[in-house]
């Protein structure tokens, strides 16, 4: 029998992507069904890799080191709340709403936060948001933070 598809939970730290973490965690518990965590970054966002010194530009594999060892220490808080569900971390290197959209292919739901840590104003949607809504391969839940 073929396991259910994953819930995708966008991250990036934000208050609003805390709230979707919660969200999508909670459920994942109910459904019974694995929660995929995915920090896309480019090298704009990433934080230094502990290889980087003056002159040298660490490797690729370095840097999504660095974003997963960092996404770990901030979902870890939360993620022990739901130690029934099963999660991986995830840490795509390309910009997050197209990294959202290809995990949508291979999942039954997308949460996330409804502004990130862009600083780009949005009417209702940060630009994130509103890409994967329009392109997303499954059903999408956008949380605000109340």
């Amino acid at each position: 029998m073929d396991q259910p598809a994953a819930i995708i939970i966008g991250f990036d730290d934000s208050a609003t992507a805390k709230a979707a973490l919660r969200r999508g965690l909670d459920l994942a518990a109910k459904y019974g069904v694995k929660a995929r965590v995915l920090r896309a970054w480019t090298f704009n966002n990433a934080p230094r890799p502990k290889t980087w010194e003056p002159g040298y530009v660490p490797p690729v594999e370095d840097f999504a080191a660095a974003v997963l060892e960092k996404l770990s220490a901030q979902v870890a808080p939360v993620l022990a709340e739901f130690s029934q569900v099963e999660v991986s971390l995830e840490a795509p290197h390309g910009p997050a709403g197209r990294e959202l959209v290809q995990a949508s292919a291979e999942a039954q739901l997308v949460v996330i936060g409804n502004r990130g840590l862009s600083g780009l104003p949005e009417l209702v949607l940060g630009s994130v948001s509103h890409e994967v809504v329009e392109h997303a391969q499954c059903d999408v839940l956008v949380v605000r933070k109340r």
